[in-house]
């Protein structure tokens, strides 16, 4: 105080200010530390309530729909239940002919068709003749019968005519035994001729009336080998043909079978093996299944497609299929299996991919669960997780929850 009453006027001022600056800092920095610690307890009290607070919905966060109950009454509902579910394969592919019974009709020799008495899509059977033709081979089979017909006769005279004279004594044993050969020999030609016109398709019959009117006909009747219908028709009149030589006369289908050629991704080939039974389906016949057989299985992968071939038989009693014809098939490879499985309605495939169904345990709210599908047969989508036995779901019109939760009307 001695100090202070010691200092000027002008000390004494200047010591006061100093005295009053450095209180107001004191105060000012006391109050920014308090207004930061506020802020930070509210801080932390604002966290504290948000965290024990619950959330809306339920407490797993699964999407919910709550509806009255006309809106409920709108749905199908029951518990999921097992269902076996085959174990098949499909594929694509075409019909074509049994080419097993598929014949090309060759006349045996060559020469001009004369008449040919069928047009394609006719029916035939066997044996029927399918055209005529003027056979030069025929025309010299039948010349060499009749010739070999008259030396025979002749030769047959000379024996009994030698044969006389042997015994009257006009002639000697060895001019007989020389008959005797020349007319064993005329024998044997003969019947070399007779069997040489037969190769043609004559009957004893008609070698016989051959004979007996000394007169040859050069005209060949081609009959069909089997029964079936006309396919192709190449046959006109004046047409030449060759035996083997393209284009077949005639091409003859028996249609009471065809194929089916699929050709199946490599890495089903080994699913498939001969014998299994087959369901085909064609455009055509919508509904109209065909049953078959696998008959032959391809030794090879096609390098560019990675595919095998696989060939059935199918039967087709009514002729029904046609070549050319696109067609798809079933094949059972394997026994069926039992799983869990609900109406295909009952599925949902969600924007995202996945698939969902909708569970409720009273009728009025329905949760949203994400499952994972296997086979589709029969209007039934089968489950392979996501849901356990009991559980009841919705069987038809889970896109109606769907699209009320995708429009935030949901409870």
């Amino acid at each position: 105080m001695n100090v202070f009453k010691n200092l000027s006027r002008r000390s004494r001022a200047v010591f006061l200010v100093l005295i009053a600056i450095g209180g107001a800092a004191l105060c000012w920095n006391r109050g920014f530390i308090g207004l930061a610690d506020g802020q930070s307890e509210r801080k932390e009290r604002i966290a504290s309530t948000t965290a024990d607070e619950p959330r809306p919905g339920n407490a797993d966060d699964t999407p919910t729909v709550d509806l009255s109950e006309k809106q409920a009454g709108s749905l199908k509902i029951g518990p999921i239940a097992s269902r076996e579910f085959a174990i098949l394969k499909t594929a694509v592919g075409t019909i074509d002919f049994n080419e097993n019974m598929l014949v090309q009709v060759f006349s045996q020799y060559p020469g001009k068709i004369l008449k040919a008495f069928y047009n394609l899509g006719d029916e035939v059977k066997q044996g029927d003749i399918l055209f005529t033709i003027d056979s030069p081979d025929l025309l010299q089979a039948e010349s060499n019968l009749l010739a070999s017909a008259g030396v025979l006769e002749l030769q047959k005279r000379t024996l009994a005519r030698v044969t006389m004279l042997l015994k009257s004594g006009g002639s000697a044993q060895k001019d007989v035994d020389q008959s005797t050969s020349d007319e064993q020999t005329a024998e044997g030609n003969f019947k070399a001729a007779q069997n040489a016109v037969r190769i043609f398709g004559k009957t004893d019959a008609e070698v016989d009336q051959i004979l007996a009117d000394r007169k040859v006909d050069s005209t060949l009747l081609v009959p069909s080998p089997i029964s079936g219908r006309i396919v192709s028709r190449n046959a006109a009149p004046g047409f030449l043909t060759q035996p083997g030589n393209p284009p077949a006369p005639f091409q003859v289908a028996d249609l009471s079978t065809m194929w089916m050629l699929a050709n199946v991704i490599e890495t089903d080939a080994p699913a498939y093996k001969l014998g299994q039974e087959v369901e085909v389906r064609v455009p055509a016949y919508p509904n109209t299944v065909f049953k078959g057989h696998v008959t032959s299985l391809g030794s090879t992968i096609d390098p560019n497609s990675h595919r095998q071939l696989v060939r059935s038989e199918i039967d087709d009693p009514q002729h029904l299929l046609r070549s050319g014809m696109y067609a798809s098939f079933v094949i059972r490879v394997g026994d069926p299996i039992n799983s869990l499985a609900i109406p295909a309605p009952g599925v949902v495939r969600e924007g995202d991919g996945t698939m969902t169904v909708w569970i409720t345990t009273d009728s009025r709210r329905f949760l949203k669960r994400t499952v994972k599908v296997g086979l589709q047969q029969d209007g039934w989508t089968q489950i392979l997780e996501g849901l356990r036995p009991g559980e009841t779901v919705v069987t038809d019109g889970a896109v109606f929850l769907s699209n009320k939760l995708l429009l935030g009307d949901a409870g």
